[in-house]
């Protein structure tokens, strides 16, 4: 029978025991949000960049029905390279192991299974959201409910600009998920560096960051997460024009072509990287690679804080 308990890498289980600095990498973007090879030499660039900004990177994903927080690197090569890793949120987790399946979590899973494990930071590229048209087909991400039960940091660039950017921000306020930027009062459009919102609060360092946690679990009365909205700087962003005609382009083929449900954003995405001519897949890696240094000096503040 597969062993149904999460289990921890080695490095990971260490730095926890001790109280280091360590942060939650998704395995999505490993198996299905990144073109291959360049998926695996990206997942690998990302656990560099936290350990560079002195944390340890603890990938998440399902290998044969077996849930690992930390993956190695053979385990990551093969959720980079096999054919059939599903993609899991919440919901799916105890299903898949079951089945014994290989499976990427999502940012819905990765956030559940981090604070199960003890793990408080998260890096990842864009929130999920609520999709266009979502008051016809009530399409919405699970990354916003688990976020609202769910006391993680999540470092990304806001969400994704192919989702309804100004719903997805009414949805987070209901669900009491706390939304700051980072160094900045507007949101974030993922691949744009404002995607035209403005927000309440800004923090200007990792340790302003790490302050509001260590408030947040004194005072013990929100229990939902804190997004850290962390912008491209205007001159590393898509051309918005670009962005924009694309988007247009990319959303006539989705209805052209009957595209809904899980399968909506990876189809966007793609079209993005064809259509831009791999110019948005390398804004994407600049996001999560930006995110991924910030997520890891949030989680040394935030180490330091609770060793004081």
């Amino acid at each position: 029978m597969t062993n149904f308990h999460i289990s921890l890498g080695g490095e990971v289980a260490d730095a926890l025991r001790h109280g280091h600095p360590v942060v939650a990498l998704e395995s999505t973007i490993v198996s299905h949000g990144l073109p291959r090879p360049d998926n695996l030499l990206v997942a690998r660039q990302i656990e560099q960049a936290v350990r560079e900004a002195g944390a340890v990177p603890a990938t998440i994903g399902m290998v044969a029905g077996e849930l690992i927080v930390g993956l190695d690197d053979a385990q990551l090569t093969r959720l980079a390279t096999v054919d059939g890793v599903r993609k899991l949120s919440v919901r799916d987790l105890a299903l898949a192991a079951a089945a014994g399946a290989d499976g990427a979590t999502t940012v819905a899973a990765t956030s559940a299974v981090a604070v199960a494990a003890g793990i408080g930071v998260f890096a990842t590229g864009g929130l999920g959201g609520v999709h266009r048209e979502a008051a016809q087909t009530f399409d919405e991400s699970a990354d916003l409910i688990t976020l609202a039960r769910t006391p993680i940091a999540v470092v990304c660039a806001g969400v994704k600009s192919i989702l309804d950017v100004g719903a997805t921000l009414e949805r987070l306020e209901t669900l009491g998920v706390s939304v700051v930027g980072y160094r900045t009062h507007r949101f974030p459009g993922f691949y744009l560096t404002d995607a035209g919102f403005d927000l309440d609060w800004s923090l200007e360092s990792p340790e302003q960051v790490a302050d509001v946690l260590l408030a947040r679990e004194r005072q013990g009365v929100h229990h939902g997460g804190l997004v850290v909205a962390n912008p491209l700087p205007a001159d590393e962003q898509l051309d918005p024009a670009l962005h924009d005609r694309t988007l247009a382009d990319g959303l006539a083929l989705l209805a052209r072509e009957g595209v809904t449900g899980k399968a909506v954003t990876p189809f966007l995405l793609a079209h993005f990287h064809s259509a831009t001519e791999g110019a948005s897949l390398a804004v994407n890696v600049r996001i999560i690679l930006r995110n991924a240094d910030l997520a890891a000096r949030i989680a040394v503040a935030a180490a330091a804080r609770a060793a004081a």
